[in-house]
């Protein structure tokens, strides 16, 4: 299926596809896209460039469709996750601020949320009818609670974490990333990659524990 980038402002991202820019300038514009850095394409995408915006689900889609994917353990919720981040990245673009965050994390912190938000949506549909009729209850009805307790204790947790521990861990748990390839995603040393994500396992196990969550 080949969508155009007309198509994507129109109805929104196409599902896991490769973006193609408009004809107009073809392979030529594409080509310059792919020349530029993860921020500078933010910044086109700003300027309402379409090729900067598919070079960057070029770039980002198949990680951001992992993270959707582990949060929400669904493959068409996390279709629209990663649509509805995308649609996101295009329209506040603007308000992106280099010196503040890469843009990879920028960007899949807008998939991240929008996965949450998506869990929550769906918990909550499930539980309504049983709320309207008296809920169910027993052992069965208690482990569903306190399961959600404990996946909102987490991520809870890690949406309080800075964005440079946070980004690396999501994308080692819910992407399946080795650190080497978090190196090279988010392009940081190896070193770097390996510091904040003990930094930020540590400062995770300190906020769980504060929330009266086993850290282990």
């Amino acid at each position: 299926m080949c969508v155009t980038a007309e198509s994507l402002l129109a109805t929104g991202l196409p599902s896991l596809v490769r973006l193609r820019p408009a004809e107009r300038g073809g392979g030529a514009v594409r080509r310059e896209a792919a020349q530029l850095s993860d921020e500078a394409l933010v910044e086109a995408v700003a300027r309402s460039d379409e090729a900067a915006l598919g070079e960057l689900y070029d770039r980002f889609g198949r990680v951001a469709y992992g993270l959707a994917l582990h949060v929400l353990h669904d493959r068409s919720l996390a279709e629209d996750a990663v649509q509805e981040a995308f649609l996101q990245v295009w329209r506040t673009a603007g308000s992106y601020e280099p010196g503040r965050a890469k843009a990879s994390n920028w960007l899949l912190t807008f998939v991240h949320r929008r996965a949450v938000d998506l869990v929550r949506r769906e918990e909550h549909r499930r539980s309504a009818p049983a709320d309207a009729s008296s809920a169910r209850t027993g052992p069965g009805a208690d482990e569903d609670v306190a399961s959600r307790s404990r996946r909102e204790i987490v991520q809870d947790a890690l949406r309080r974490l800075p964005i440079e521990q946070r980004a690396p861990l999501e994308l080692a748990y819910y992407g399946g990333l080795t650190q080497s390839e978090l190196a090279e995603r988010l392009d940081q040393p190896l070193g770097t990659i390996k510091s904040r994500m003990f930094t930020g396992l540590e400062q995770l196990r300190a906020l769980l524990a504060e929330a009266g969550f086993d850290p282990t």
